[in-house]
């Protein structure tokens, strides 16, 4: 319950203003509802009291009758109002979440944004936040109004009619409800994440049936696929109706117990009638009210039925929240400065053994430096943390004299490229997929970096810079695809070029000239490079090989 607890104030906090505004309302709301029942149940009984016993000609009906009228019109106003408050200011807290949520996902360590799948995490983060809409509307404020309206309504009753109606109205709608609640919540919360997970599953196998239809279909695995989407299907259904079927389980108690409440304050506020001890109108305003209080829990329902993915989306979304890291400052004249490597040594987490034995190296301006060794011996993570994304297991990495991780996020992204491994390109054009990293950048520039790594030529063959690229850069072959990402970070014109195994794929001849232009774009850049090809070491000014680990720094 804690990372609920943590979304509610996160949610509650972005829209103070608009929720308070809201919560007033649904008091109001809530407080007419009762008034509106509870005086016309007086009206009713009081003029015919009256007129039975011949005071009808004096008993003034228009005080009454105009509170009534002037209830019924300011409850549909105020419900309006409170309709439109609350989900203006949910939207607004959900789109500050959202927002918050990206941000946190794109500073956790890069190893763990890379084992992302964009299918499955979108449709994790786009269900979780859809699921966390109801807690402020559906849970807090109906919740918290609704406790608020009946301890006041009890102490109204205790004033205007008899202590023992309120104390049944306080048992039977402050405390039975509650019980009720976390009965259910708990009966209710195991089918509910069920259900959110079988869903979750369904919308990743038929985006995952949808988006590689085409082997699907090359391989015969489509009628497999279509059975594996039918299974979460059922899953999600039946699990779902687990949950209805608690949720009229709960509506019938709470029915009961709502009945219940108005039952004992009919038998008691006619016993005492007939003690002479409140009159008949008086008894009127306790049941009539008991009555209306019934709309003050009606939320416990619906809010039984989400509960369950409400919990398990907090428990997922809240750590990505807190992912921000402190930041340092750096001058952008110290931003040309070399990176520099002292008794630097780099692990995959924290605690763990490091890579390779501790390196000290120099990259400076207009200087390639090739990390060689075996494969996994961390080449690409040194690449990482040069980056910023990691702390050094032992040693120091610095560039303009500050560690890699503490640059300031804004001006490492602009003194700072990287191209790993794994090329990112999106559908569009070849343009888009360029000024991704340029924005403002000409056509003219952008024909300038495709001729540096010499795809200018296969890109007037495509069609040009409007020439479309499919899902994920479909359109271009690996090795094209791969030095495409390349122009695009030659593109920010960096202090700090970063290159994981740049010219795989490449036949020996091409991967020297794109060498060579990448170089003759950024003369005065520092160049680090995990290499793995003769040509890659070749083209580098020094080596730095990584050796296995022989003891623990």
């Amino acid at each position: 319950m804690r990372s609920l607890f943590q979304i509610i104030r996160l949610l509650l906090a972005g829209e103070r203003r608009a929720f308070s505004q809201g919560m007033a309302l649904s008091v109001t709301v809530l407080t007419m509802g009762v008034s509106l029942l509870a005086l016309s149940g007086w009206f009713i009984t009081a003029a015919a009291a009256a007129g039975m016993i011949g005071l009808g000609t004096i008993f003034n009906v228009f005080a009454p009758s105009a509170m009534v009228r002037f209830l019924a019109l300011g409850r549909t106003a105020a419900r309006y109002g409170e309709r439109l408050t609350t989900h203006d200011a949910t939207l607004r807290a959900l789109s500050k979440l959202r927002v918050r949520l990206l941000h946190g996902v794109l500073m956790s360590p890069y190893r763990q944004i890379e084992r992302l799948r964009a299918s499955i995490f979108l449709n994790r983060v786009t269900s979780d936040i859809d699921a966390l809409d109801g807690l402020a509307l559906r849970l807090v404020l109906p919740g918290l109004a609704g406790l608020l309206v009946i301890a006041v309504t009890a102490l109204a009753i205790a004033l205007l009619v008899h202590p023992t109606i309120a104390v049944i109205i306080l048992l039977g709608y402050g405390i039975g409800p509650t019980l009720v609640f976390f009965w259910g919540q708990a009966r209710a919360d195991k089918p509910s994440r069920k259900a959110q997970a079988g869903m979750q599953a369904l919308r990743s196998r038929i985006i995952d049936l949808i988006a590689m239809r085409e082997d699907l279909i090359a391989f015969g695995q489509v009628p497999a696929a279509r059975t594996s989407a039918e299974r979460a299907m059922q899953f999600q259904s039946e699990n779902q109706s687990d949950v209805e079927r608690i949720e009229r389980t709960t509506g019938l108690w709470l029915d009961l117990m709502g009945w219940g409440v108005v039952a004992s304050a009919l038998g008691i506020g006619a016993a005492l009638t007939q003690a002479g001890e409140i009159t008949a109108a008086q008894a009127a305003i306790g049941i009539f009210a008991a009555l209306a209080l019934s709309e003050a829990v009606s939320p416990v329902r619906r809010a039984l039925s989400e509960i369950g993915r409400m919990r398990a989306a907090a428990k997922r979304i809240a750590p990505m929240l807190n992912a921000d890291r402190a930041t340092g400052g750096l001058d952008l004249k110290a931003a040309a400065a070399s990176l520099v490597a002292t008794a630097f040594a780099a692990a995959r987490c924290t605690n763990a053994t490091p890579l390779f034995d501790p390196v000290s190296f120099t990259v400076a301006k207009g200087e390639t430096v090739a990390l060689t060794g075996r494969s996994g011996c961390g080449k690409s993570t040194v690449l990482l943390m040069a980056a910023g994304h990691g702390k050094p297991r032992c040693g120091a990495l610095q560039f303009g004299g500050l560690d890699t991780d503490w640059i300031d996020a804004a001006l490492r992204t602009r003194v700072i490229a990287m191209v790993p491994q794994r090329h990112a390109l999106v559908a569009g054009t070849i343009a888009e997929n360029l000024r991704l990293a340029a924005p403002n950048a000409t056509n003219a520039e952008l024909w300038t970096v495709l001729d540096a790594v010499r795809l200018a030529e296969t890109v007037e063959h495509k069609g040009g810079l409007d020439a479309r690229l499919g899902f994920r850069g479909a359109g271009l072959s690996g090795g094209e695809g791969r030095r495409l990402v390349l122009a695009r970070a030659l593109l920010r014109r960096p202090e700090l070029l970063l290159l994981d195994e740049p010219t795989e794929g490449l036949d020996a001849p091409l991967a020297t000239r794109v060498l060579g232009g990448i170089r003759a774009i950024l003369p005065n850049a520092a160049i680090l490079m995990a290499a793995h090809r003769p040509e890659e070491v070749a083209f580098a000014d020094r080596v730095v090989a990584l050796r296995p680990v022989t003891r623990i720094g």
